[in-house]
């Protein structure tokens, strides 16, 4: 059985390709998903990819997917830098995360430097673009080899 690892997509991430080209890309989210399955079928794993505004039902899916997936992908968007929900949630599941964003935040506003979710992360890819989530599926199914 594929290893199986949740794509978690924060706030007016369902406003990608519309919203500030410039920082975020021309990508939409439907690009994004289509781009993290095919990467997924080339790794043998397979993803299961959402976006919610909301910040509960991100919480809510953190917490269920420390039974159901083997790992997380998550880019919490603005609540990074605000949702200490999100983090408690993240540090309750043991199964490896890996932190993405589009753009790079530490080239942007200075609220946007300090993120929640970077605790619960074995690590961060930021400022790369559609291509950060090739690389953290790429990391994540290394981190996913049997050993």
């Amino acid at each position: 059985m594929a290893n199986r690892v949740l794509i978690v997509n924060g706030p007016n991430l369902n406003m990608l390709g519309s919203r500030e080209p410039e920082i975020y890309g021309k990508e939409t989210l439907a690009d994004l998903q289509a781009l993290c399955e095919k990467t997924a079928k080339t790794l043998g794993i397979s993803v299961d990819f959402r976006q919610s505004n909301t910040e509960g039902e991100l919480v809510g899916w953190i917490q269920e997917a420390g039974k159901a997936h083997q790992g997380i992908l998550i880019n919490a968007a603005a609540y990074t830098h605000t949702s200490v929900a999100i983090m408690d949630a993240l540090l309750s599941v043991s199964v490896p995360i890996i932190e993405v964003h589009l753009s790079n935040i530490f080239k942007r506003e200075e609220f946007r430097h300090h993120s929640y979710v970077s605790p619960a992360a074995k690590g961060v890819i930021c400022g790369l673009g559609a291509h950060g989530y090739v690389l953290a599926l790429e990391a994540m199914a290394k981190l996913l080899e049997p050993r």
